[in-house]
């Protein structure tokens, strides 16, 4: 099977191209093709394949198996991969995910995308859509006890579940090999939750570390930095049709969030390195 190697600031996926390759088991396949150490290595597979609704259709499947409804870092790789491998000559072009049908608009130089951004859709804060139980109709900046410690949380909806912590802690500090998992298996969030840990550097510089669920702690996540972005603006930390910049570990996203809380996202997506794998 032939594949490619991609990330978007460092949140890395090896991509299939379904129009060529035939894939029976997904869930196994990122298995284990996402270790590190035996095979190619990745926070897990994106397969691209064709759609009846959009132009592609993106599947993407977490390290441990598990099929996850969005990736915002894999949408643009998505987008670099059809255009630069020929697949369309549009520089706008729609995405099938299991969150709904995404734009995105491919930033071309030399013939190559360098950036590109994404319509993520709205922020959802509604509990029972994130979901997470909780005794009112949004989780917003609410006390939260758990892994030992009191925190003050934000539950949104990117099409995935996201809890936001915003904390006066050093996110560089905390132990989230410890504390991630108590996030992510805690019953308060039933399909498992992404936690990001922020602090506030001003309304346009928020810093995150993020723990994905299935993935554990990676170095990016583009839903996760436009939930907290989201999650800004919700709390009046940061202002509605501004650009924020998000600095994750593996490198800087752009997010606005509008007044109907659609947020778009702008960043890099490179290719590592292609080869062929046997499965």
């Amino acid at each position: 099977m032939k594949f490619t190697k991609m990330h978007g600031i460092a949140n890395d996926y090896v991509y299939i191209d379904c129009f060529k390759e035939h894939i029976e088991d997904p869930n196994a396949l990122s298995i284990r093709l996402s270790d590190r150490r035996r095979s190619i290595g990745g926070d897990g597979i994106i397969l691209i394949c064709p759609s009846e609704v959009a132009d592609f259709k993106m599947r993407m499947f977490n390290a441990d198996g598990s099929e996850g409804k969005m990736c915002g870092n894999g949408a643009r790789c998505v987008g670099k991969f059809v255009y630069d491998k020929g697949l369309t000559d549009k520089t706008t072009v729609t995405l099938e995910t299991l969150s709904g049908i995404k734009t995105l608009r491919l930033h071309v130089d030399n013939g190559e995308v360098k950036t590109v951004t994404v319509d993520m859709g709205k922020a959802e804060f509604s509990a029972k859509k994130v979901p997470a139980v909780f005794n009112g109709e949004e989780m917003i900046d609410s006390p939260l006890s758990l892994a030992g410690d009191e925190w003050r949380a934000t539950a949104v909806s990117m099409g995935n579940p996201h809890c936001v912590v915003f904390t006066d802690k050093e996110i560089s500090s905390l132990d989230l090999e410890r504390i991630g998992p108590e996030f992510e298996n805690s019953p308060i969030f039933p399909d498992r939750v992404n936690t990001e840990f922020v602090n506030i550097k001003d309304p346009h510089t928020l810093c995150m570390r993020v723990w994905e669920r299935g993935s554990g702690e990676t170095l990016a996540c583009g839903t996760g930095a436009c939930a907290v972005a989201a999650a800004a603006v919700k709390c009046g930390i940061s202002p509605f049709n501004e650009k924020i910049t998000v600095k994750l570990s593996g490198g800087d996203l752009e997010i606005v969030c509008a007044e109907d809380y659609n947020i778009t996202m702008t960043g890099p997506a490179e290719i590592a390195f292609e080869g062929e794998v046997k499965i």
